[in-house]
């Protein structure tokens, strides 16, 4: 049997996205980093498979409809009457920049546990996702581990996207620490610019990259925004300028770029050589574009097909 299909390990949001830069009014929509790539991948047509623990109540049955919805596979979570839902508060600046603003977790020890991990998930799919999200908890961080080995055991990619929020963490130097020592796991890793910066503690992209020349990381990726991003495989560069769209809201515009990347290491595998890097970076690009031209992390349709008729060309 051929393997097909990515995993998403995480914890849903409930995101209350203000809609205009007063930050007075707010939206409710789904969000989260992992549940965004979860119906980007999804949408692009990769089986896709959600592994979070899930609430009953009202909210948790709106995060349920809204993935299922998406066409996400829940069949490896678990859903607990104790559990609430995380609640995000999201302010936008004038040019449409998101800024987290505040986190509310009710239930924050009511997450998966590595013992509610089932290994014939990993065995069936291609890649395993994660992000530092499940780090900054002692039992999401231990569930986390077991999924690594799980994924490791089962030949999986292994990818992983900081999204680092230092809100939730008790100090940089052990966000700085634990996020490095797990993303030297990973085949495939997606740092925003700033991102780059504060694990390397440098303050210039060409700094960063040689710093993390010594995690030994496959394949390396830099979001720039605007700029564009940069694509590291085997100390060789390439970089793809940022397609010109309308921007309204950057919420989501990373993880819609990593959605598009697993899209191109899912379907035609490692990249070559840095014409291939290149074209995924590209690919992605336009993914993580057309994704601020509304507010919200999922509420933009973009035109799948075509992205995916251009790519396969």
């Amino acid at each position: 049997m051929e393997k097909q299909g990515v995993i998403s390990l995480g914890e849903p949001f409930v995101d209350f996205i203000s809609t205009d830069s007063t930050n007075t009014k707010f939206r409710q929509l789904l969000g989260g980093a992992t549940v965004n790539l979860a119906v980007g991948t999804s949408r692009l047509g990769l089986p896709t498979y959600y592994l979070c623990e899930l609430g009953t109540d009202s909210n948790g049955q709106f995060v349920v409809q809204e993935l299922e919805k998406e066409g996400v596979n829940l069949e490896f979570s678990v859903r607990t009457a104790s559990k609430r839902m995380c609640g995000v508060y999201v302010h936008l600046t004038e040019s449409g920049d998101r800024n987290f603003h505040s986190y509310i977790n009710p239930t924050p020890d009511n997450v998966l546990s590595e013992d509610e991990l089932r290994r014939e998930v990993f065995e069936k799919t291609r890649i395993f996702y994660f992000g530092s999200g499940t780090l900054f908890q002692q039992k999401s961080k231990a569930t986390s581990q077991a999924a690594l080995q799980y994924a490791k055991e089962f030949s999986n990619l292994i990818a992983f996207d900081a999204n680092l929020r230092l809100k939730r963490w008790e100090s940089e130097r052990d966000c700085r620490q634990t996020v490095v020592s797990f993303l030297k796991q990973a085949t495939i890793v997606k740092l925003a610019e700033d991102e780059l910066n504060f694990l390397t503690e440098t303050n210039s992209l060409e700094a960063g990259l040689e710093k993390t020349l010594k995690w030994d990381i496959p394949y390396l990726f830099i979001t720039m925004g605007g700029k564009g991003a940069c694509g590291v495989m085997n100390g060789n560069k390439v970089f793809s300028p940022a397609p010109k769209v309308d921007s309204i809201d950057t919420t989501g515009a990373g993880d819609a770029f990593m959605a598009g990347l697993l899209y191109c290491f899912h379907e035609k595998g490692m990249p070559a050589g840095k014409t291939e890097l290149t074209e995924y970076l590209q690919f992605a690009n336009r993914v993580g574009a057309q994704a601020t031209t509304k507010i919200g992390s999922l509420t933009s349709r973009m035109d799948f097909m075509e992205l995916k008729k251009h790519f396969e060309k």
